[in-house]
């Protein structure tokens, strides 16, 4: 077995109760590495069987026993020295959420400790009768009662579960009450804090009975030549520290420190994406944050950055003692979607998404396209039940947080997220979505290729498939004009090929905004002790892209889903440094999907071929 890796899977299936352990097989790790590639190789090998089977792929139930949910480490993951090397990823073939696939990665202890456990991955199939955790310790797996645990939150899970297991090396992954009701956009939590958030996997882990997986170990993962990997390492992190983001933004203000760059750029969304400039983004930003709430910085295993923000809200309606967050995106939906500008407001509904277990992104999104539809006079003033749905109104932000978690009253149309939402309600337009799944704080009428990014990110509307914002706002590595569609097919197809390596090593994202291609081939040749060239490196990450877009068109999806919502193709940004902007989306596309050696949205037998991809 190549270093890197413990050499294990553990597949469980929850309707038996069976566990069984299999090899990682060298020749996949080869072609897909671990993390996101080695579990979109595994997801369709399920899927070819259910087609065999003579079941069809789009009649798969998301929240049925058919569908499959895996937690994947890579080859960097748990390595001392291997930059930012505490990040898992998990993959379903189905989301709750979109009905494309589901896909999160999250950070934290916990992906480092299940290799310490003995194991790079788990694959879980089928549905439990009764809740159960999974408890795997150096080794030794086993399915428990969590009778006991079902209806906990997040915090109290975590803790229980690490005090019953104890050991230094010990983590829990989690589900709240929010992925017990089956919420569409519940997520894993982990350590407390860190979240797998999107596309609603908490849900699929909820309809499976599943409660938590908690990990503790203390093997080691071997490196096939240490030597030059403590090399490779010492050149890696020295570029980190003195890279102006890696070394200098990210470790004094978050990641919140977008908030006053993006808006200045004017591509901050504002009152469900109305505009892209809000006028009171300083109120809310990461160094208003830093003079206010903030106590402290917590970094993930492995991690030199250490963006994660510690806070207290000491007094006030909104009152909270040592949480987490909030972060960019968390600021941004619950805040600047919404048209709160109370950030003690979004400190506790960023609390409550932590304790209950949702994704704040997609919650915040949906929050705000119900405003949007209240304030048109499209929901009845009955059906919210006293929930003063108005932009800016704090209280009812954090009232509707925890209504959504328990899906109370007017919650139990949140839970379904903003696309059924607005379609519940006649106004499909009002969903600021791509494929079903919420598009982060950045709009793309003033950085064109995010825009492009959203539409053919196979998950949905994503901006870490592929991070365009990179080039276009930040200059990294290089400064291109957001403002024009020439030439950003290119840049998003490099980022997305990239970032499936990162997610398939796996690692923070982070890193390469320091860190390149090269690098990566670098650092994996040395722990893996394969011979990887940049060149390969990139074709690794496109042939998972690649594998990944084949499973979603046989889900249904193809070229009329890689599109944005009207209002970013039809509606001129109506102020700031974008006015008058839309996004060219089929001009860009055009260009893309050539670059791709996609038809349509689907990859031509041509390019599997060429990609070694069999089906």
């Amino acid at each position: 077995m190549p270093g890197g890796y413990m050499g294990k899977i553990l597949r469980v299936d929850l309707s038996t109760g069976a566990l069984r352990t299999e090899p990682i097989l060298e020749e996949v790790a080869r072609k897909y590495l671990g993390g996101k590639g080695y579990a979109v190789y595994i997801l369709y090998n399920y899927l070819r069987e259910y087609e065999f089977k003579g079941i069809s792929p789009p009649d798969i139930n998301p929240l049925g026993p058919e569908n499959v949910l895996i937690f994947a480490t890579g080859p960097g993951t748990g390595i001392p020295g291997f930059p930012c090397s505490g990040r898992y990823h998990v993959m379903a073939l189905r989301s709750p959420l979109t009905g494309s696939i589901g896909s999160a990665n999250s950070g934290g202890e916990w992906g480092p400790f299940l290799k310490f456990s003995g194991y790079d991955m788990i694959v879980i199939e089928g549905a439990s009768e009764e809740p159960v955790y999974l408890s795997i310790v150096n080794g030794v797996a086993e399915l428990r009662s969590a009778g006991d645990l079902w209806g906990k939150n997040v915090f109290d899970t975590c803790r229980i579960l690490s005090r019953r297991v104890g050991g230094k090396n010990t983590s829990v992954a989690c589900i709240g009450p929010a992925g017990e009701n089956l919420v569409r956009m519940a997520c894993i939590v982990n350590d407390e804090h860190r979240a797998a958030g999107r596309t609603g996997l908490g849900a699929v882990m909820g309809s499976k009975k599943l409660k938590a997986i908690v990990v503790s170990g203390d093997e080691k993962v071997p490196v096939a030549n240490p030597d030059e990997f403590r090399e490779v390492s010492r050149r890696c992190l020295e570029t980190m520290r003195k890279n102006r983001v890696t070394g200098e933004g990210l470790p004094t203000y978050g990641t919140s420190i977008l908030i006053n760059v993006i808006n200045t750029a004017g591509g901050l969304p504002y009152k469900n994406w109305q505009t892209g400039v809000n006028p009171y983004a300083d109120k809310i930003s990461g160094e208003t944050l830093a003079e206010t709430y903030l106590t402290g910085r917590r970094a993930c295993w492995g991690c030199t950055i250490g963006c994660g923000r510690v806070t207290s809200v000491p007094s006030g309606p909104f009152q909270i003692i040592g949480t987490e967050g909030p972060e960019y995106e968390s600021i941004w939906a619950l805040g600047g979607s919404t048209g709160v500008k109370d950030l003690d407001a979004i400190v506790k509904a960023n609390h409550y998404c932590d304790e209950f277990g949702m994704d704040p992104i997609s919650l915040g999104s949906t929050i705000a396209a119900a405003m949007e539809l209240y304030e048109r006079g499209y929901i009845p003033k009955e059906d919210l039940q006293g929930l003063d749905l108005r932009f800016g109104n704090s209280t009812a932000l954090v009232e509707a947080v925890w209504r959504t978690a328990y899906r109370v009253g007017f919650g139990k149309y949140l839970a379904l997220g903003s696309k059924k939402l607005c379609e519940i309600y006649g106004h499909p337009e009002i969903s600021m979505s791509v494929k079903g799944l919420e598009m982060p704080a950045y709009d793309p009428r003033a950085m064109k290729g995010i825009g492009l990014e959203y539409a053919t990110a196979n998950r949905g509307g994503c901006h870490v498939t592929g991070y365009t914002v990179s080039v276009e706002i930040l200059g990294i590595p290089e400064k291109i004009d957001p403002l024009t569609p020439e030439g950003k097919a290119k840049w998003a197809k490099l980022f997305q090929d990239f970032a499936c390596v990162v997610n398939s090593t796996v690692n923070c994202l982070f890193s390469t905004f320091a860190l390149g291609v090269k690098d990566y081939a670098d650092l994996l040749s040395a722990v893996t002790g394969w011979s990887l060239s940049e060149d390969e490196i990139l074709r690794i990450g496109e042939r998972i892209y690649n594998l990944e877009r084949v499973i979603i068109n046989r889900l249904g999806f193809d070229g009329k889903d890689d599109t944005l919502p009207r209002r970013l193709l039809e509606e001129p940004m109506p102020e700031g440094p974008a006015k008058g902007h839309i996004v060219e989306l089929e001009r860009m596309k055009e260009e893309y999907y050539r670059l791709r050696g996609w038809v349509n949205g689907i990859p031509t037998a041509e390019k599997l071929k060429e990609l070694e991809i069999e089906l």
